[in-house]
């Protein structure tokens, strides 16, 4: 009898791993891949649409191009899970599992900021998409980009917001009439890269941005275009680019799997304390940062391990806790740095790579091959 592998969620991490499962063990397995949603983007592609650079519909990868032997996907939102029975609940119906594996992302929680559901914000593609057509008509004033709570997504995209609205606004003559703030709830903009910091606040410096660190966004009043942050002092903003605050999916904590918000795993095995129920991603306190390329590296630790349980053979610990983020600096210009949590005892470590031109292709192939590899295109 076929063993029966169930992932919830289809981001980075859901996708990697049934892609995996597919090529190595194909229709001698039954996958099945749940998703609320019909299609996936990648994460930075929001700050493309914000800027003109490409459309909303232009980014959506349809999951009915998801196409892998042995996987089947459902579009399926899910309301409980009994994690102890590997036993998941739908709006379609019940599913059941040999192994169950959590990768469901966090979901933004609006509510955590009060104001905060009635301002804009970019970290979501609508919010994006919204944003990108306020700018066309925005000619002069005080733009405000701010992070309602650590931890938040995608850390290097609120530095990367505020450096390309400076090149939007220069391309179109209007830099000088307005002015960019950016606060965010970090001592520095990469806390794992000194380096990178340092080159992220020098870029700040050099275009005139402010920088406000180790500050959290407690407030949006948008009837008076004001948002207030943790030590009492008020922003006065003509353009506000909001960063909400994000939590496990509550659904998941009334299922008894989270502690603190999120689901406790073995950060090497990705393990939770219910045999044969792992979780993955941005869910997950899996000892990352709430990031697309980090959750498919764990995703990968996860399928070579199910991998050599289905084979019978030694299972081997993978998961190393690594990952490259690419930055954009603006002038077409990007740079990378790439982080390492686990290696190092004394804490996170990075290594950075000047901003260039050469890495654009870089950062494009990192998205050409997945879409490639996940969906075909």
């Amino acid at each position: 009898m076929k063993k029966r592998i169930l992932i919830l969620g289809a981001g980075f991490g859901g996708l990697e791993l049934s892609t995996m499962l597919s090529e190595a063990l194909g229709n001698d397995i039954e996958v099945t891949l749940i998703d609320k949603s019909d299609s996936f983007y990648f994460g930075f592609s929001k700050l493309d649409v914000m800027f003109g650079r490409t459309t909303s519909d232009a980014v959506l990868l349809p999951y009915k191009k998801f196409l892998k032997p042995g996987v089947r996907f459902l579009q399926e939102t899910v309301s409980s899970i009994d994690a102890a029975a590997r036993r998941v609940t739908t709006n379609r119906g019940i599913h059941e599992a040999d192994f169950l594996v959590v990768a469901l992302g966090a979901d933004y929680d609006f509510a955590a900021t009060p104001g905060m559901a009635d301002a804009t914000e970019f970290y979501t593609l609508a919010g994006a998409t919204r944003l990108g057509e306020m700018l066309k008509t925005f000619t002069r004033g005080r733009v405000l980009i701010a992070v309602g709570g650590a931890p938040f997504k995608c850390p290097p995209a609120p530095s990367e917001a505020a450096l390309m609205m400076h090149d939007y606004l220069t391309t179109r003559g209007i830099r000088s009439a307005c002015e960019i703030t950016l606060i965010l709830p970090l001592e520095t903009p990469v806390p794992p890269s000194p380096e990178t910091s340092r080159a992220l606040l020098a870029a700040f410096a050099e275009r005139n941005i402010t920088f406000v660190a180790d500050r959290e966004l407690k407030s949006v009043d948008t009837q008076r275009r004001v948002a207030t942050i943790d030590d009492g002092r008020e922003f006065s903003y003509d353009l506000f680019l909001g960063v909400p605050a994000i939590r496990a999916p509550k659904m998941l904590e009334g299922s008894g799997m989270t502690e603190n918000g999120y689901v406790p795993v073995k950060p090497r095995t990705l393990e939770t304390r219910f045999p044969d129920v792992y979780a993955i991603g941005d869910c997950a306190k899996q000892g990352t940062p709430k990031a697309g390329v980090f959750a498919e590296g764990a995703a990968r630790a996860v399928a070579t391990a199910l991998i050599a349980r289905l084979r019978n053979q030694q299972v081997p610990v993978t998961h190393k806790g690594t990952g490259s983020c690419y930055i954009e600096f603006g002038a077409g210009r990007i740079g990378r740095v790439d982080v390492d949590f686990f290696s190092n005892p004394d804490g996170p470590t990075g290594t950075y790579y000047e901003p260039s031109v050469a890495l654009r292709a870089d950062k494009e192939h990192f998205g050409s091959s997945r879409r490639a590899r996940w969906f075909g295109l």
